[in-house]
């Protein structure tokens, strides 16, 4: 298994596939970088010699934003639009669907759970509700 920016790809699977394990590398990415190597990307990533690795890595630390960088810079960006207080930042904050999706029914990845609202009828039911509370 192969080592690349603190990133372990797996070994046993194509160079160009295995190099998708780095956040911030997709498919054209990979490619790319692969054919910057002057590498073949049907080949194993277990086969790849240590030249071959710090070629890789530095192609990826000089030409691109990956992993650490890209995460931080996200998150920036996610920050900067709360801090403005627009409509995408407040919706990160609430933890909804930033992007024009429906939330009435749906959005459950990014709402949690689902939470009764309202009152619950029946002596037995609140009082397992105020148990829950």
């Amino acid at each position: 298994m192969p080592r690349i920016l603190g990133v372990d790809i797996p070994g046993n699977k194509r160079l160009e596939y295995s190099l998708q394990y780095i956040y911030g590398v997709g498919p054209k990415f990979a490619l790319e970088i692969i054919a910057k190597a002057g590498l073949d990307p049907a080949t194993k990533a277990d086969a790849l010699s240590n030249t071959d690795i710090s070629d890789i890595a530095k192609i990826l630390q000089d030409d691109y934003t990956v992993e650490g960088d890209l995460r931080r810079q996200v998150q920036g960006n996610i920050r900067r639009l709360i801090s403005i207080n627009c409509y995408r930042g407040t919706r990160h904050k609430r933890g909804l669907p930033c992007r024009g999706q429906r939330t009435k029914t749906n959005a459950r990845t990014r709402k949690g759970g689902k939470r009764t609202v309202g009152a619950v009828r029946g002596k037995d039911a609140r009082s397992a509700a105020k148990t829950k509370i």
